[in-house]
Protein backbone atom coordinates (compact mmCIF):
# COMPACT_ATOMS: atom_id res chain seq x y z
CA UNK A 1 0.00 0.00 0.00
CA UNK A 2 1.37 3.33 -0.98
CA UNK A 3 2.14 5.81 2.08
CA UNK A 4 -0.87 8.16 2.71
CA UNK A 5 -0.32 12.00 3.23
CA UNK A 6 -2.81 14.06 4.78
CA UNK A 7 -5.10 14.45 0.89
CA UNK A 8 -5.86 10.60 1.24
CA UNK A 9 -5.20 9.10 4.70
CA UNK A 10 -8.90 10.23 5.32
CA UNK A 11 -10.03 6.44 3.54
CA UNK A 12 -7.95 3.41 2.73
CA UNK A 13 -9.58 4.15 -1.18
CA UNK A 14 -7.62 7.66 -0.92
CA UNK A 15 -10.24 9.60 -0.70
CA UNK A 16 -11.77 12.29 1.17
CA UNK A 17 -13.64 10.58 4.87
CA UNK A 18 -17.04 12.58 4.75
CA UNK A 19 -16.90 15.40 7.05
CA UNK A 20 -20.89 15.62 7.73
CA UNK A 21 -23.78 13.55 6.03
CA UNK A 22 -25.52 15.31 3.72
CA UNK A 23 -26.21 16.16 0.33
CA UNK A 24 -23.16 17.84 -0.15
CA UNK A 25 -21.06 14.93 0.29
CA UNK A 26 -20.46 13.55 -2.71
CA UNK A 27 -19.77 17.49 -4.10
CA UNK A 28 -17.30 17.71 -1.11
CA UNK A 29 -15.46 14.30 -2.04
CA UNK A 30 -15.71 15.37 -5.71
CA UNK A 31 -13.66 18.66 -5.23
CA UNK A 32 -11.43 16.89 -2.91
CA UNK A 33 -10.48 13.98 -5.59
CA UNK A 34 -9.82 16.72 -7.98
CA UNK A 35 -7.70 18.55 -5.88
CA UNK A 36 -5.63 15.59 -5.04
CA UNK A 37 -5.29 15.13 -8.83
CA UNK A 38 -4.12 18.41 -9.47
CA UNK A 39 -1.57 17.55 -6.66
CA UNK A 40 -0.65 14.50 -7.97
CA UNK A 41 -0.64 15.08 -11.97
CA UNK A 42 1.78 18.05 -10.91
CA UNK A 43 4.22 15.70 -9.03
CA UNK A 44 4.51 13.36 -11.95
CA UNK A 45 3.60 16.03 -14.72
CA UNK A 46 2.02 13.19 -15.97
CA UNK A 47 5.53 13.17 -18.30
CA UNK A 48 5.13 9.70 -18.78
CA UNK A 49 8.10 6.57 -18.50
CA UNK A 50 11.39 6.12 -19.80
CA UNK A 51 13.93 8.77 -21.53
CA UNK A 52 11.00 11.52 -21.86
CA UNK A 53 9.34 11.56 -18.50
CA UNK A 54 8.68 14.72 -17.39
CA UNK A 55 10.78 16.54 -20.52
CA UNK A 56 8.16 18.06 -21.92
CA UNK A 57 6.12 20.52 -19.46
CA UNK A 58 1.88 20.69 -20.04
CA UNK A 59 2.08 23.96 -21.65
CA UNK A 60 4.16 22.83 -24.65
CA UNK A 61 2.41 19.51 -25.11
CA UNK A 62 -0.86 21.01 -25.54
CA UNK A 63 0.37 23.81 -27.78
CA UNK A 64 2.35 21.00 -29.80
CA UNK A 65 -0.74 19.13 -29.52
CA UNK A 66 -3.05 21.79 -30.78
CA UNK A 67 -1.21 22.45 -33.66
CA UNK A 68 -0.65 18.61 -34.87
CA UNK A 69 -4.98 18.32 -34.08
CA UNK A 70 -5.92 21.49 -35.87
CA UNK A 71 -2.93 22.15 -38.22
CA UNK A 72 -0.85 25.45 -38.86
CA UNK A 73 -2.88 29.28 -37.28
CA UNK A 74 -1.93 32.33 -35.91
CA UNK A 75 -1.65 33.04 -32.61
CA UNK A 76 -4.79 34.70 -31.93
CA UNK A 77 -6.52 31.53 -32.95
CA UNK A 78 -4.53 29.00 -31.24
CA UNK A 79 -5.29 31.41 -27.79
CA UNK A 80 -8.71 31.10 -29.02
CA UNK A 81 -9.16 27.56 -29.11
CA UNK A 82 -6.95 26.95 -25.95
CA UNK A 83 -8.64 29.32 -23.82
CA UNK A 84 -5.53 31.66 -22.90
CA UNK A 85 -4.91 35.39 -23.78
CA UNK A 86 -2.45 36.05 -27.58
CA UNK A 87 0.57 37.09 -24.97
CA UNK A 88 0.73 33.96 -22.93
CA UNK A 89 0.37 31.91 -26.42
CA UNK A 90 3.04 34.40 -27.70
CA UNK A 91 5.20 33.77 -24.40
CA UNK A 92 5.25 30.03 -24.63
CA UNK A 93 5.61 29.38 -28.04
CA UNK A 94 9.26 31.32 -28.46
CA UNK A 95 10.67 28.74 -26.30
CA UNK A 96 9.42 25.86 -29.02
CA UNK A 97 10.39 28.34 -32.08
CA UNK A 98 13.82 28.19 -30.34
CA UNK A 99 13.94 24.76 -30.17
CA UNK A 100 13.15 24.09 -33.60
CA UNK A 101 9.48 22.39 -32.43
CA UNK A 102 7.69 24.92 -33.85
CA UNK A 103 7.70 26.83 -37.14
CA UNK A 104 6.72 30.46 -38.20
CA UNK A 105 5.52 31.18 -41.22
CA UNK A 106 3.93 33.90 -43.53
CA UNK A 107 0.47 33.83 -43.39
CA UNK A 108 -0.56 32.76 -47.40
CA UNK A 109 -3.03 35.27 -47.92
CA UNK A 110 -1.23 37.96 -45.85
CA UNK A 111 2.11 38.07 -45.46
CA UNK A 112 2.13 40.13 -42.72
CA UNK A 113 0.36 38.35 -40.54
CA UNK A 114 2.00 35.03 -38.67
CA UNK A 115 1.21 31.30 -39.22
CA UNK A 116 2.59 29.18 -36.61
CA UNK A 117 3.40 25.49 -37.27
CA UNK A 118 4.04 22.29 -36.03
CA UNK A 119 7.87 21.24 -37.72
CA UNK A 120 9.07 17.86 -38.25
CA UNK A 121 11.09 18.31 -35.47
CA UNK A 122 8.13 19.23 -33.18
CA UNK A 123 6.01 16.02 -34.75
CA UNK A 124 8.69 13.47 -34.19
CA UNK A 125 9.05 14.90 -30.41
CA UNK A 126 4.95 15.11 -29.88
CA UNK A 127 5.01 11.22 -30.86
CA UNK A 128 7.70 10.41 -28.67
CA UNK A 129 6.09 12.22 -25.60
CA UNK A 130 2.79 10.54 -26.77
CA UNK A 131 3.95 7.39 -26.64
CA UNK A 132 6.21 7.78 -23.38
CA UNK A 133 2.54 9.17 -21.63
CA UNK A 134 0.37 6.39 -23.73
CA UNK A 135 2.62 3.90 -21.46
CA UNK A 136 1.90 5.66 -18.21
CA UNK A 137 -1.69 5.84 -18.79
CA UNK A 138 -1.11 1.93 -19.40
CA UNK A 139 0.47 1.43 -16.48
CA UNK A 140 -1.94 4.03 -13.87
CA UNK A 141 -4.80 1.90 -15.51
CA UNK A 142 -3.29 -1.70 -15.33
CA UNK A 143 -6.18 -3.44 -13.87
CA UNK A 144 -9.08 -1.50 -14.89
CA UNK A 145 -11.13 -3.03 -17.91
CA UNK A 146 -11.77 -1.55 -21.39
CA UNK A 147 -14.69 -0.57 -20.37
CA UNK A 148 -13.45 1.35 -17.28
CA UNK A 149 -11.12 2.94 -19.05
CA UNK A 150 -13.46 4.48 -21.66
CA UNK A 151 -16.14 5.62 -18.79
CA UNK A 152 -12.98 7.37 -17.23
CA UNK A 153 -12.01 9.23 -20.22
CA UNK A 154 -15.49 10.19 -21.20
CA UNK A 155 -16.40 11.36 -17.53
CA UNK A 156 -13.08 13.24 -17.54
CA UNK A 157 -13.19 14.86 -20.86
CA UNK A 158 -16.81 15.73 -20.44
CA UNK A 159 -15.68 17.37 -17.09
CA UNK A 160 -12.94 19.48 -18.87
CA UNK A 161 -15.23 20.71 -21.24
CA UNK A 162 -17.63 21.71 -18.81
CA UNK A 163 -14.62 23.69 -16.65
CA UNK A 164 -13.41 25.21 -20.31
CA UNK A 165 -17.19 26.27 -20.93
CA UNK A 166 -17.72 27.88 -17.67
CA UNK A 167 -14.09 29.45 -17.96
CA UNK A 168 -14.96 31.10 -21.53
CA UNK A 169 -18.50 32.11 -19.88
CA UNK A 170 -16.66 34.87 -17.26
CA UNK A 171 -13.73 35.49 -19.49
CA UNK A 172 -14.04 38.96 -21.25
CA UNK A 173 -13.83 38.84 -25.02
CA UNK A 174 -10.42 39.81 -26.44
CA UNK A 175 -9.79 43.13 -28.36
CA UNK A 176 -9.27 42.47 -31.94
Amino acid sequence: MPPQDMTTAASPSGGAAPEHPGPDRLLDSLQHQVAVFARRAEQTRLGGVGQVRNSMDRAAYLLLNRLDKEGPMGVKALAAGMGIDSSTVTRQVAPLVDTGLVKRTSHPEDGRAVVLQLSPRGQARLEEVRASRRELMSQVTDGWTEEERDTFCALLTRFNDSLAARQAAYQPPQPD
